[in-house]
């Protein structure tokens, strides 16, 4: 079987008595889009540090195609990198910056002008070669600074929460143009960020981080389908959360009690917890069914607000335990008809699409 192409071996960072990463172990695959996801402080960033060679990691190693890269200093690990802040050289031209990394390697002039050529083709820049940074926009300049990064074809190339300046709409542009390229490089990237919504659109996989470790790792519909823990469950996607009892747990699968004789059979159940104990039951608003009159085994509750958000309504309802439950509906349901606040209704899903954390 032949080797990962990037391997993440026990990576662990201390600052004195702070732990940043504790155990980061990974694979990645030639080609792949893998995303580093998780919370300010979570370990993610460095992680990407240590990889980019700009920090050491106390314990741990990292191989590119079965070569150590620790002892190899960052300028020569051939490793592209796009930061937050797009770090071009505001004295330099476009093409002078794209140039760059190039004229460094000492490549030839005629290999350099073809390059850049291709770079701004890439990037769909073309005619833009004379302009400095200051003249063009922040996503024109976040452009800029990929195609550098790329202009020396690296086997790796890290993106450090390359879009976070950049308001929504410039950035869902510069997402689809990032999937674009990647798809028409094949080059491997390691992504960081902590937009969720960002993760699901570029990734083929998503690390989630969490306090230093990574949670779980799959997928976009894995991770949202199939959460290991109540912090993927609430990072990925929106999720309801009300309280439960355990009656049993056996092969994965939970008997719950939501009260008032309410039971629930063959629920996913995650982590250890003794009958009898309370344990969260996990919903996604999307995947629950409301009605106005009751229909098999379902929860009455109480309408507390309804929104109007574009292709979806949201409405927020309270159980009779006083529990906030988010119901997601698309736009022109019939439940929603004369629908208003103080209304009762009932809600209902399916046991396999829910989950319960212990």
């Amino acid at each position: 079987m032949n080797e990962p192409f990037l391997q993440i071996r026990g990576i662990r960072k201390e600052y004195g008595p702070v732990v940043a990463v504790h155990d980061v172990t990974l694979d990645v695959r030639r080609g792949e889009f893998l995303t580093f996801l998780g919370p300010s402080g979570s370990g993610k960033s460095t992680t990407l540090y240590i990889l980019a060679g700009f920090d050491n990691p106390t314990k741990g190693d990292i191989a590119l195609e079965g070569k150590t890269l620790l002892a190899t200093p960052s300028h020569k690990r051939n490793i592209g990198m796009v930061f937050q802040r797009y770090t071009l050289f505001p004295h330099l031209t476009v093409g002078e910056n794209i140039a760059f990394p190039l004229k460094v390697r000492r490549k030839s002039k005629a290999e350099i002008d073809s390059k850049v050529k291709e770079m701004l083709r890439l990037v769909r820049l073309e005619g833009f070669e004379d302009r400095k940074p200051a003249q063009m926009s922040g996503g024109q300049q976040q452009r800029v600074a990929l195609a550098r990064a790329l202009a020396y074809d690296p086997p790796v190339l890290l993106m450090d929460e390359p879009l976070s300046a950049l308001d929504k709409k410039l950035r869902e542009e510069i997402q689809h143009e990032i999937r674009r390229i990647h798809q028409q490089t094949e080059v491997t990237i390691l992504y960081v960020t902590h937009d969720q919504e960002e993760a699901l659109r570029l990734s083929d996989r998503i690390a989630v981080f969490s306090k230093g470790i990574i949670d779980q790792i799959g997928t976009g519909p894995e991770l949202y389908a199939n959460p290991k823990t109540r912090f993927v469950a609430e990072f990925i996607g929106d999720s309801d959360f009300i309280s439960c009892d355990l009656l049993s747990s056996s092969d994965g699968q939970a008997t719950i009690s939501l009260g008032g004789g309410t039971v629930f059979n063959r629920i996913p159940v995650h982590g250890k917890g003794a009958s009898g104990t309370r344990a969260a039951l996990m919903l996604r608003p999307e995947r629950i069914r409301l009605s106005r009159a009751p229909a098999g085994t379902g929860l009455a509750a109480t309408v507390s607000d309804i929104t109007f958000l574009g292709n979806n309504i949201h409405v927020a309802t309270e159980t009779a335990a006083g529990e906030a439950l988010a119901v997601r509906l698309p736009f022109g349901h019939e439940a929603i008809t004369g629908l208003s606040r103080g209304d009762t209704v009932h809600l209902e899903f399916d046991p396999g699409a829910a989950h319960v954390f212990c």
